[in-house]
């Protein structure tokens, strides 16, 4: 009997593989489906109580309805199109990992959020579990293939519900799960986004630590109110927007490199930066948006602060990691009809400071936060997962240093998006709100 179940299970099997296969994906899915074949998350929350305001409370929830996403998508993007009606199929795009079921129903451009239509479920429940597979060696640019019905899909086998039936899918434990939407190439070929390669290429794949371990970590509990107790995934999607995940992603340290100075001295403050949580580079995701700083002080023995600018390291396109008062982003003028548009600042950081960041740039060559118009990409001088970054301050003690203790201090700094361009599109001030992600202190004694 044996023989012929390890059989059954293999037709199965190649059953699954062959259905997966004839579903379309990627830009083939638009106008395939209709709402209706599309449960609400209401309907799910009825017995999923739990994972449903886990989920409200996740930016899967407001893929579409979050407000930059709203303004970038449609007081940029969209009126990109229409300028220039090559971008309209990349644009349109936006949508099949922001609000899939709008794109999968043929609702392009959908309505704006505050028309309530069903674009605003976002990520929803039926989106993720109606999941089958993907194609592709590289899953990118929603490359996701859905089967709507009555069968919902998930990573845990033998689970019976009343609504509906389940069934187990390996990919549901696989990295490359998230890879779909984690991943994105720009109309040029360029990846504009790049978490699930990042986490390839690392340390984490290499020891089966997949995104859902940290994102969705488990612990004992009941994922419908007729279940039995048990291992469950918490749908948390914890990441760039969460002050908790992000505290302490890095780790700092430093140290001078002599610890009792004259005050007509040199001293060299070297700080390490140590990636512990992450497993996939810091600032990952949107990175024409995101940057981390490190910003150090000194204080001397009379309170008086110093700041000290980075040592310069000579790599090819450092001048993008220190900030500067330089302008940039000048494509957003096409967008919003500005004529030779001179653009906003670059960084909006501490001149001087160390920049974690990789800068895209547009057909043109000038540095752009739209990663649809990106053409070529800058030096990638972001932390890795478990990479260890070292950056140096030499200070010469100023003249009138006084006598005593100076203390110095490290700060790594976080931004979800460049405050300059916040303001200039007026984003709401959380987005480009100031996040702490660590700190380190040294000191050193200066004498007569």
């Amino acid at each position: 009997m044996k023989p012929i179940i390890v059989l059954f299970l293999a037709m199965l099997v190649v059953a699954d593989v062959i259905f997966a296969q004839e579903l379309p994906a990627g830009a083939a899915k638009l106008g395939t489906h209709r709402y209706d074949e599309f449960e609400k998350p209401e309907a799910c929350k009825s017995c999923h109580i739990d994972i449903y305001f886990q989920w409200q409370q996740a930016m899967m929830s407001e893929a579409y309805t979050h407000h930059w996403d709203e303004i970038e998508y449609f007081d940029l993007a969209v009126e990109h199109a229409k300028k220039d009606p090559s971008f309209k199929e990349p644009v349109d795009g936006c949508n099949g990992c922001h609000t899939p079921m709008a794109y999968m129903a043929g609702d392009v451009t959908p309505p704006r959020p505050s028309e309530n239509s069903r674009a605003n479920e976002s990520v929803s429940c039926e989106v993720c579990h109606t999941i089958v597979g993907w194609t592709g060696e590289v899953p990118y640019n929603f490359s996701f293939q859905t089967s709507p019905g009555r069968v919902k899909y998930g990573a845990k086998p033998g689970l019976v519900s009343p609504h509906h039936e389940t069934k187990s899918l390996s990919l549901y434990n696989q990295a490359e799960y998230c890879g779909n939407c984690h991943n994105e190439q720009s109309p040029f070929g360029i990846w504009v986004k790049s978490t699930q390669i990042e986490w390839k290429e690392g340390p984490y794949s290499k020891e089966n630590v997949p995104c859902q371990t940290c994102h969705m970590p488990k612990a004992r509990g009941r994922n419908a109110i007729m279940a039995e107790e048990d291992l469950v995934a918490q749908h948390l999607f914890h990441g760039a927007h969460d002050p908790g995940k992000l505290a302490s992603a890095v780790e700092l340290r430093m140290h001078p490199d002599e610890r009792e100075l004259p005050y007509d001295a040199t001293v060299v403050i070297s700080v390490q930066l140590f990636n512990a949580k992450a497993g996939h580079k810091f600032p990952t995701g949107s990175v024409e948006d995101r940057i981390a700083w490190l910003h150090v002080t000194a204080t001397d023995a009379e309170g008086r602060i110093h700041h000290l600018p980075v040592d310069r390291k000579g790599f090819t396109g450092e001048e993008y990691t220190i900030g500067a008062d330089v302008l940039a982003y000048q494509d957003m003028g096409i967008p919003k009809g500005i004529a030779d548009f001179p653009g906003v600042q670059r960084d909006g950081v501490p001149l001087g400071d160390r920049i974690f960041r990789m800068p895209y740039f547009d057909p043109q060559g000038r540095m752009t936060i739209m990663q649809w118009n990106t053409k070529s990409l800058g030096v990638d001088y972001r932390i890795g997962p478990r990479e260890t970054k070292i950056e140096t301050f030499t200070w010469k003690l100023p003249d009138d240093i006084p006598v005593g203790k100076v203390t110095f201090k490290a700060e790594l700094f976080y931004q979800k998006l460049v405050k300059p361009v916040a303001d200039f599109l007026g984003v709401p001030e959380d987005e480009s709100e100031i996040m702490p992600i660590n700190s380190a202190v040294t000191w050193i004694e200066v004498y007569e």
